[in-house]
């Protein structure tokens, strides 16, 4: 063995088993959702309360949770049931694997040993070792058994990273191949241009860091300038002592099924409303407003008090020392923007501190 040999094997022993551990957790995370989604299926039948909760049943599960376990919710606990029923026969995954009695507590001797038919696609143990329970969700959305078995194959052979399985989907690659005279080219052509999925994915899964425990901030940095400039920002606003009062810093929302983050999120004790702040270190652009919306949308509908206020928007934009402030509300009334307009920091005041905070930066 010669040196660059050695530099060689200590990567590829690096890659191995990096991936290795990745698709262990992953596994693991797949599992439990199945398992989940078993237990509540097989409660709505069963359950001798089962009665009681009725409607209210996930919700009421979330809350009994969400403090030992990181994620819970209604919208959770349904794509787990969702997934299990869609892919019933992994439940010879959880025969093999001899998981301790406790796991079986609530359900039948008859329906732990329960056989499912192997429905059409892949098997379990291949669906589960090479697929992230981000991709099962996905193909979950697939009511048809034959297409969602296409996908499956297709985002296996081609090693697909789940944003493209969501392109693949969106394109319909399985219309076009069925109407293809030459379906295996075009399956090349897809693969050729297909963005693969690499480890760097499965690490950055926020699912994944809800299962293990571990904060998004321990794992992901926000670029350096960036985080600088928010720094200074949430600082800055805080010191102006006009009534801010900070809630979050990257909030995380889930929007059909894909999460969004704020920059900052605060609470204004004399508007009563929270105020969202997005930064850009770019020049603005109208997709901006539209994003700013989303999230005051979101915000209004599930985040904001019965006493509250509606949300306001906030975005910074900032180019080469120059800068944009973008206000925006979804307050229809006239005399709250108003208001607003004098509670906040001046556009002035903001510009003068993201292009002195973008000098001293530079």
């Amino acid at each position: 063995m010669n040196f660059e040999q050695l530099v060689q094997t200590i990567r590829e022993t690096h890659d191995y088993l990096q991936q290795k551990a990745l698709s262990a957790v992953n596994q693991s995370l797949t599992l439990r959702n199945w398992l989940f989604g078993f237990y509540i299926v097989e409660y709505e039948q069963k359950g001798e309360d089962r009665a009681k909760y009725g409607q209210q049943l996930l919700k009421t599960i979330a809350v009994k949770t969400s403090k030992r376990i990181k994620g819970m919710s209604d919208r959770y606990l349904r794509d787990c049931r969702q997934f299990y029923n869609t892919y019933p026969h992994i439940i010879e995954l959880t025969n093999k694997l001899s998981l301790p009695e406790q796991i079986w507590r609530s359900v039948t001797p008859k329906l732990k040993n329960k056989k499912e038919d192997k429905p059409m696609g892949v098997s379990a143990e291949l669906l589960i070792s090479r697929l992230s329970y981000t991709h099962i969700l996905e193909l979950t959305k697939e009511p048809e058994p034959l297409k969602r078995a296409f996908y499956e194959i297709q985002a296996i052979k081609g090693n697909w990273g789940v944003r493209e399985l969501e392109r693949q989907r969106g394109s319909l690659l399985y219309e076009r191949t069925g109407l293809s005279k030459n379906k295996e080219k075009l399956i090349q052509l897809t693969n050729d241009k297909a963005v693969e999925l690499v480890p760097e994915d499965i690490i950055r899964n926020p699912y994944i860091f809800e299962f293990v425990g571990l904060k998004e901030q321990e794992v992901l940095k926000e670029g350096k300038l960036e985080e600088a400039l928010l720094d200074h920002l949430q600082q800055f606003l805080l010191e102006l002592g006009k009534g801010f009062c900070f809630e979050a810093r990257q909030k995380r929302i889930l929007i059909d099924d894909e999460y969004y983050r704020i920059d900052l999120v605060f609470y204004h004790r004399i508007l009563k409303c929270h105020v969202l702040i997005d930064l850009k270190t770019r020049k603005f652009n109208h997709a901006d407003a539209g994003q700013m919306n989303v999230y005051l949308n979101y915000y209004r509908e599930n985040e904001t008090a019965e006493n509250d206020n509606p949300p306001i928007g906030i975005i910074l934009c900032t180019e080469k020392g120059q800068s944009l402030v973008k206000y925006a509300t979804t307050a229809d009334s006239q005399m709250f923007v108003s208001k607003y307009k004098i509670a906040l920091p001046t556009e002035k005041e903001l510009k003068q501190f993201i292009e002195e905070d973008w000098k001293r930066l530079h």
